[in-house]
């Protein structure tokens, strides 16, 4: 619990620095262009960072000759100038080239979308905290809520502490991670219910344990083939890929180790015993005549 907590102050100070945010977020200008052939998005790259743009994406998009460019603010310069420059670097890469889009996206629509991402992770989270209060106990609820909670932290502070690019795709990954995290503490939480109902003259740090072992190959296998999945979709996927998978990666890491000593380690803070998990019988006795 005291290396989780150092963990996520960590993670909250980089984020408070100040996250890498791509395009998405900041506004800039995305570029749709389309070859005859297929394209050659290294050589795009490339030529595009060797004529001054900086944190440019290049991905292909419905086919292999179709591309979309983003690339940062223009600042000062003009979208005509920043048009024959794009133009210009396409057509050494393939002569056949034809411009399908060029628009300037403002930091209105990015601040919008960093809004509306900021509400769906709050959104998700109550969901969470409602299903997991209704299904179990609130000491429970609570602890799931304190162990996604430590998962988006994380994961987030991660891409601020190295300074890599943070857009929507990630984001998607970690409202993904957020649901498998959530599921693999649903599945000790399952077991730990029924446990304590079971082993009721047993000590609840007994209890705890006991059925984090028991689920633990469980938890292990489907983390492990899920994370070869992620890994392999890191190296293959291409570089539109990378920050998605990577956080993914990370998150699957820290979801299964939160789900194992953060959620289990808080119900036992919570003081969790197993009257919490049983329901007192009444019975109605008729009045004497």
């Amino acid at each position: 619990m005291i290396g989780s907590t150092i963990a996520n102050l960590i993670a909250i100070g980089a984020i408070i620095h100040g996250l890498n945010y791509g395009v998405d977020f900041t506004g800039g200008v995305v570029v749709e262009a389309s070859y005859t052939s297929p394209a050659n998005l290294d050589a795009i790259r490339t030529g595009l960072e060797g004529a001054g743009f900086q944190s440019v994406q290049v991905q292909n998009f419905g086919s292999t000759s179709d591309v979309m460019i983003r690339l940062p603010p223009i600042g000062e310069r003009s979208t005509v100038a920043v048009q024959d420059q794009v133009v210009s670097v396409l057509k050494t890469a393939g002569s056949d080239v034809t411009l399908k889009r060029l628009e300037n996206i403002g930091p209105q629509v990015g601040e919008d979308l960093a809004q509306q991402g900021f509400l769906a992770m709050v959104f998700a989270l109550a969901m969470v905290f409602i299903y997991v209060m209704v299904r179990f106990r609130w000491k429970l609820a609570l602890g799931a809520i304190v162990a996604t909670l430590h998962d988006v932290l994380i994961t987030a502070g991660a891409f601020a502490v190295f300074g890599w690019q943070f857009d929507l795709t990630v984001l998607g990954s970690i409202l993904a991670v957020l649901g498998y995290s959530l599921n693999d503490t649903i599945v000790i939480y399952d077991r730990i219910r029924d446990n304590f109902r079971s082993m009721r003259r047993s000590a609840p740090e007994a209890i705890v344990n006991t059925s984090v072992n028991q689920t633990l190959s469980r938890t292990v296998i489907t983390s492990g083939t899920t994370l070869l999945t992620v890994i392999a979709l890191f190296l293959f996927g291409g570089d539109a890929l990378k920050g998605f998978s990577l956080a993914l990666i990370i998150g699957i890491v820290v979801g299964t180790y939160s789900s194992v000593y953060v959620a289990s380690s808080m119900a036992l803070v919570l003081n969790i015993v197993p009257a919490d998990f049983t329901e007192t019988k009444t019975e109605r006795v008729d009045e004497l005549p």
